[in-house]
């Protein structure tokens, strides 16, 4: 059960982050509404919400994700591939002290992305990205293996339809994993219940479990529908501006 998650306002120069989407500019007014929207699904799902105001010496740092992995067992800082986020762990470092003090936290010349992990249960999946390198991810397993847990490396960078692993996979409890349709295959995933997203539907694989509910992007209606015939409760949400910008749902948290 998650109680607690911390968010951060988007900027009003959230258009001038990174993305390899090709749709469109977003509408900072709808960023807003959609993010307002999504942080109250949260406290819906009963967390208690740290928002953090906008940053704007780093235009993707609503993308709170990707600076720290955190779990029951503590929480590890990351470092990210990309040079205009390497300050953004920095700037989020004492929100998250006030929760996890003296966490670990990856070195140079290790990077790793929170959105390339995905956990499952007492095992996690480390994407290998072009974000996350191998020297980040052998930290990382290092790190997991003295909370208890064990690990794996999940190779996504042939791939050009994802950014980050958890762009195309979702851990959401009782054994399933949502996947894309692209890595439903990866001999890495035969152990567990899974539930395939066609190459249309591709961007709801992102998709979040939050205690009872679990959150999905509008617009895929077969996933949603999947979910529900397995005996989850979808709740629905408007990402189409996120998405411009390579987001997904769980890029905007992180859950403890």
């Amino acid at each position: 059960m998650f109680r607690h998650a911390i968010v951060r306002t988007p900027g009003n120069n959230f258009d001038a982050g990174l993305t390899t989407a090709s749709l469109g500019r977003p509408a900072f007014e709808r960023v807003l509404e959609q993010h307002a929207q999504y942080c109250a699904a949260l406290e819906e799902c009963g967390l208690e919400l740290t928002v953090l105001e906008a940053d704007l010496r780093y235009p993707d740092s609503t993308f709170v994700e990707d600076t720290a992995v955190i779990s029951e067992r503590g929480a590890i800082l990351m470092r990210p591939g990309a040079k205009s986020r390497t300050g953004e762990v920095e700037a989020i470092r004492p929100d998250l002290e006030r929760f996890f003090p003296n966490a670990p936290a990856i070195e140079a010349p290790g990077t790793v992305d929170g959105g390339d992990i995905c956990e499952a249960g007492e095992h996690f999946f480390l994407g290998l990205s072009h974000r996350t390198n191998e020297e980040g991810a052998q930290q990382l397993a290092v790190h997991l293996a003295a909370l208890g847990f064990t690990s794996s490396t999940v190779d996504v960078r042939p791939m050009t339809s994802i950014l980050h692993l958890k762009s195309g996979i979702a851990y959401i409890g009782e054994n399933t994993l949502v996947v894309m349709k692209e890595m439903a295959d990866n001999p890495e995933f035969a152990g567990f219940d899974l539930i395939r997203v066609s190459e249309e539907e591709s961007y709801g694989a992102n998709c979040v479990r939050v205690n009872g509910r679990v959150l999905v992007a509008e617009g895929f209606p077969r996933l949603t529908a999947a979910l529900e015939e397995r005996g989850f409760e979808p709740l629905v949400l408007d990402m189409s501006e996120f998405r411009k910008m390579d987001g997904g749902l769980s890029c905007l948290s992180l859950r403890f």
